[in-house]
């Protein structure tokens, strides 16, 4: 099961040349694949390329039909490896997972494919995952190219632009016996557009040819002495070679009048929005033509020393727009304009921000200031929309004031200048001038004031932003609320993070975990805290997915090894949860094309883990709490293993949800659980709020009028889990949580008891409002 289904968007792949495909980036970059006769695909999935894992493993019976063979591999390191298989063969081979971070975890494998080279085209594709939008450390994948010498591709984000880097990725890749690496950030995956298409390709050389005639050349193997001639072979022949293909190719390209005086090199990835920008500025369409030069970098790297010094030769300043930091790009033109003795100036991060990414409103910003100097008639703001130049007009700068407790005479109210809803409550609060006065002033004081309470000089007070959490019925909520009532007891623990859904945990309101590794990292997190000293044991927490990506072997295997006595906790939700819901080997569910329903209890009782407990149902709190306390407490030595089993309810809710509004349609008795809360029960403490944090459990008003608290109340949204009863119960709260059954289609009689039950309630809802005593 995965995030989403493209069985009918993968019918576009079998599109032959000539005709025009329309559809999703990650479509797009499937039909490149085929057009350029690739042998076999791999890849780990993971935003923003988790889609594109899910296209291939929904196109499988195409892929099959061309002889391509598809793999989801077990990490990206797996992946990478797989490259292995274009070393010795003509085969042409892709691998696709997120960067920065699957980019590490292939480092070895991605650093011996660069070193030895390849004979077949190897290309990888990675979800550059930078910017507003990544769930991950910020970083780019230009260092990591840099640092292997692997070409990399920045094609500009339209389909015809994607799918000729892709092909052309491939042809680079043998011409120049090199890995070649094509980032596409997530715009580019999911945006929509059309090209025109070409007929599927079956490999010349297929995988059966290789296996059937084994090769071996030592000289690709990186041992000694091997691994000094790669080096020299880098620089001699496969860096002059890629250089001489993307020339003779035009990979790289340049728009508009070359011989003005300045202009703009911009990384294929940001031409839009550069675009877009000279577009609000009246210097370009929405076709792209435009007068200013660019030239557009698709090849971010290596660097093409002639076609910059052709681009800059008479201008008297570039502009180089660079998203992320540091300026590799902009470094690397400066020192190759200083070698050929050009004195044209170069800007970047000193007129665009050094970090972060390139939005409309910051590439806007950068080209006015570049223009401003050199060209003042080009940078017109009155040609703006009015919307736009009221995001790039200076913010005013609030009146300070200092907020203190009255003390004297001298001092004025501040509930004047508040906000009406806050007004009533600020009596106690007085503003004060900087500099006291001897007399009443008959003019305002000048001095600047200050405040010191978070209070915002508008209309509206400031709201807190919501932190990210987990889905409404998530089975992971339960088990950190158990964590939670279990610190009352015995205290706070050091908690190691991995990645996942469960992160979530380190924000409000659970605010557990102090550090993160990596994925699959959680438990070797924890290995140095193995302290004899210390009455307390480490607590590591990570997912099904990451367990089987790389925590058996780093985490668990390393704890059996070195006889750790800190405590793991598995959460097995039955799917990579964090990455679309793909399949993994302990999933519950049939899989025609993979292998799962294999125990995780198995696998680590088998690398040597005595104590192991299995929770088959995460949203019995009691449970969890009470299986941990004596994980914590055991006087038995060695790792601990606790494996918290419930299906992810994101994933749930989308096999259920179609099944039970066929059922409905069908006529068919469809019985949900919904949780709610007694409003006459409800104190309004929400301490079920604070040690849930479900998205479903919000507050109201109180309907009592003779009570201001709100009450605790349940949205619609509620998935009926009972987390928030459970809760309430295994931590003594209240009550006020009651379970109900909505029946749609109900039975006959079902139908003449909740008649019955609404005539009962009327009457005594009659007999209690007569009673009422009225004032008039």
């Amino acid at each position: 099961m995965a995030e989403r289904s493209f069985k009918k968007e993968v019918e576009k792949l079998l599109v032959g040349a000539g005709e025009t495909f329309s559809g999703e980036g990650i479509l797009a970059v499937t039909k490149a694949l085929l057009q350029s006769g690739v042998s076999y695909v791999a890849g780990y999935q993971g935003a923003p390329i988790s889609h594109l894992m899910d296209v291939l493993a929904d196109a499988d019976d195409i892929l099959r039909s061309l002889g391509v063979h598809f793999e989801s591999s077990a990490s990206e390191a797996t992946a990478a490896a797989t490259l292995a298989a274009s070393v010795n063969y003509p085969l042409r081979g892709a691998i696709t997972f997120k960067a920065t971070a699957g980019t590490n975890v292939a480092s070895d494998p991605l650093s011996n494919l660069a070193s030895g080279g390849v004979m077949g085209g190897a290309l990888i594709i990675v979800g550059e995952d930078y910017g507003e939008g990544s769930s991950i450390m910020q970083e780019r994948s230009h260092a990591f190219a840099m640092k292997s010498q692997i070409w990399l591709l920045d094609p500009r984000p339209n389909l015809p632009s994607i799918v000729d880097a892709v092909e052309q990725g491939f042809r680079l890749s043998e011409a120049s016996s090199t890995p070649v690496m094509l980032q596409l950030r997530i715009r580019a995956c999911h945006m929509h557009g059309q090209f025109v298409a070409k007929d599927n390709v079956r490999p010349t050389f297929t995988l059966a040819d290789a296996m059937n005639h084994p090769r071996r050349d030592l000289s690709r193997i990186v041992l000694p002495p091997s691994s000094f001639a790669h080096e020299k072979e880098k620089v001699e022949r496969r860096w002059p070679a890629a250089v001489e293909y993307i020339e003779q190719a035009g990979l790289n390209e340049f728009f508009g009048q070359q011989t003005e005086q300045h202009g703009l090199i911009v990384q294929g990835g940001c031409y839009n929005g550069v675009i877009r920008a000279l577009q609000l500025l009246g210097l370009a369409d929405a076709s792209g033509n435009t007068e200013v030069p660019l030239y557009v970098m698709n090849v971010a790297y290596p660097l093409i020393d002639s076609e910059v010094r052709r681009f800059a030769l008479g201008k008297e300043a570039v502009l180089m727009i660079e998203e992320g930091q540091p300026e590799f790009i902009e470094q690397g033109i400066n020192t190759s304009l200083r070698q050929a003795d050009l004195q044209t100036r170069i800007h970047g991060k000193d007129m665009f921000s050094r970090a972060g990414e390139y939005a409309p409103t910051m590439m806007l910003k950068g080209l006015l200031k570049f223009f401003e100097r050199y060209r003042p008639d080009l940078a017109l703001r009155e040609r703006l929309p009015g919307g736009v130049r009221s995001t790039l007009a200076p913010k005013p700068v609030p009146i300070p004031v200092v907020a203190v407790r009255a003390q004297s005479q001298s001092v004025a109210p501040v509930s004047s200048a508040l906000p009406q809803s806050v007004a009533a409550d600020a009596a106690p609060l007085q503003v004060l001038a900087s500099e006291p006065a001897s007399e009443p002033a008959s003019e305002p004081a000048s001095a600047p004031l200050t405040v010191s309470a978070p209070v915002e000089m508008g209309d509206h007070l400031p709201v807190h932003a919501r932190p990210p959490s987990f889905c409404t019925g998530c089975p992971e909520r339960p088990i950190f609320t158990a964590i939670k009532l279990l610190e009352r007891e015995l205290g706070n623990h050091h908690i190691s993070c991995d990645i996942g859904c469960h992160l979530f945990s380190i924000l409000p309101p659970f605010n557990l975990g102090a550090t993160t590794m990596g994925y699959g990292l959680g438990v070797a997190g924890a290995a140095a805290f193995s302290s004899d000293d210390s009455t307390k044991r480490a607590v590591a927490i990570m997912g099904d997915g990451g367990f089987w990506h790389n925590g058996l072997t780093s985490g668990i295997g390393n704890s059996v090894f070195n006889k750790s006595d800190n405590v793991t906790l598995i959460v097995d939700n039955g799917y990579s949860a964090a990455t679309g819901g793909q399949d993994i080997l302990s999933s519950k569910a049939d899989n025609a094309r993979r292998v799962t329903q294999l125990p995780i209890e198995q696998a680590v009782r088998g690398v040597g883990v005595k104590w192991v407990r299995t929770l088959t149902r995460t949203y019995d709190i009691a449970g969890i709490r009470d299986t941990l306390r004596e994980a914590l407490t055991t006087v038995t030595r060695g790792p601990k293993v606790i494996i918290a089993q419930s299906e992810c309810m994101l994933n749930k809710q989308r096999r259920v949800k179609p099944l039970m509004r066929k059922a409905i349609g069908e006529g068919r008795r469809v019985v949900q659980e919904r949780f709610g809360v007694d409003d006459d029960v409800c104190t309004g403490d929400h301490s079920c709020i604070r040690i849930s944090g479900c998205p479903s459990l919000s507050i109201k008003d109180n309907p009592d009028p003779l009570r201001t608290d709100p009450v605790a109340t349940v949205l619609d949204s509620c998935v009926g889990c009972g987390v928030c009863g459970e809760a309430a119960h295994a931590a003594v709260l209240c009550p006020s949580f009651f379970r109900a059954e909505l029946i749609s289609n109900p039975r006959w009689g079902e139908r003449v008891m909740q008649r019955l039950r609404s005539t009962v309630i009327e009457f005594l809802q009659r007999r209690l409002a007569a009673r009422e005593v009225r004032y008039v």
